[in-house]
């Protein structure tokens, strides 16, 4: 059966998806798998071409902010494999009754975080279409290039790796959160935390993040669907490795905590656009969390790469096996938060 809402999981895709892709092709060096973020292709003379894509659909939430998005999530899964985002094509869908200045409110942001991000947008569609709510982002496609040991892909942690996040788990869903149910959360939290929480919405991007730590990682990700422990083990899994991450480091800023305690979810499994999980080696790693931090953006080691289980030992002491996460919590919450 497929999610009610979301991406489907590993063993839909294992079914249906990934035994389909098409005529192989030798140039393909990274195609699609779990955890990895884009695709590479080598080209003539040695170098690669990285590619992403996704779809962002417009909710309310997101509508004052819905370019500003696009750019950024689809730039951030190019950027996770150490090559600078450079090429932009985006298929923009309207519906009916819109009108030209919400076309050109979303157009605008595109450009100018396109323009910031040094990006040349190359192409896409836009039209208007039925049965859809709102502006729809039908697939962005980002490209950028680089030379083939420089990648960063998620599947290329190496055992004894530190495992280093940023920022702190939950970014998105606070964020996102605290915008649609800015008014019951001020009266229950209070204005000065929930401000915060909606600053979180601009810290969903790791291209920042990914092409600091990109000299010094031997494998980024970021952690979407799923949030931290999700980003954790599909990194894992597709290494082949195991890992021990351990909850007591794990930093999860205060008004990310509010937020998901008011809506009682879990901050550790809700949709986490914005954290960077990078798998380092021992000696690089005080240096790459000096480099972050001197440009402003906050990191901890959390865990280690292994070569036995993928462990998470919580507070307590105790010790739990990582596995995927079916459901995230997050949906539900904005849903319910979207309905009052």
């Amino acid at each position: 059966m497929l999610p009610r809402i979301g991406k489907i999981d590993g063993s839909t895709f294992d079914r249906i998806i990934y035994p389909r892709l098409g005529k192989p092709d030798r140039a393909v060096l990274i195609g699609p798998r779990h955890g990895v973020d884009a695709a590479v292709i080598e080209l003539p003379g040695g170098g690669v071409m990285v590619t992403a894509e996704d779809p962002t659909f417009g909710m309310p939430v997101l509508m004052p902010h819905f370019g500003w998005a696009i750019v950024h999530i689809c730039a951030s899964d190019v950027a996770v494999l150490g090559v600078k985002p450079r090429y932009l094509s985006i298929c923009l869908m309207l519906p009916p009754e819109s009108e030209e200045s919400v076309l050109e409110g979303i157009w605008k942001q595109v450009h100018e975080e396109c323009e910031k991000l040094e990006i040349s947008i190359v192409g896409g569609h836009t039209g208007v279409y039925p049965g859809i709510a709102y502006p729809l982002n039908g697939g962005c496609s980002v490209f950028g290039f680089g030379r083939r040991e420089q990648l960063t892909p998620a599947c290329n942690a190496r055992v004894g790796d530190r495992l280093i996040m940023t920022k702190g788990p939950a970014i998105q869903a606070a964020g996102m959160l605290a915008l649609q149910a800015e008014k019951a959360l001020k009266l229950k939290l209070g204005g000065e935390i929930v401000e915060k929480a909606k600053k979180l919405f601009f810290e969903m991007t790791v291209v920042k993040d990914a092409l600091i730590a990109a000299p010094s990682a031997h494998a980024m990700h970021d952690t979407t669907e799923g949030g931290l422990l999700n980003g954790v083990y599909e990194m894992a899994a597709a290494s082949g490795t195991g890992v021990a991450l351990f909850e007591n480091r794990i930093i999860t800023p205060p008004e990310v905590s509010s937020v998901c305690e008011y809506f009682k979810i879990d901050p550790l499994i809700s949709i986490g656009e914005g954290t960077l999980l990078i798998s380092a080696a021992p000696e690089k790693t005080a240096q790459l969390l000096s480099d972050l931090g001197g440009e402003g953006i906050r990191a901890w080691e959390i865990g280690e790469i292994t070569d036995g289980e993928k462990i998470f030992f919580r507070k307590d002491g105790s010790r739990e096996q990582l596995k995927p996460v079916t459901v995230d919590p997050f949906w539900g919450a904005y849903f319910s938060a979207l309905e009052e």
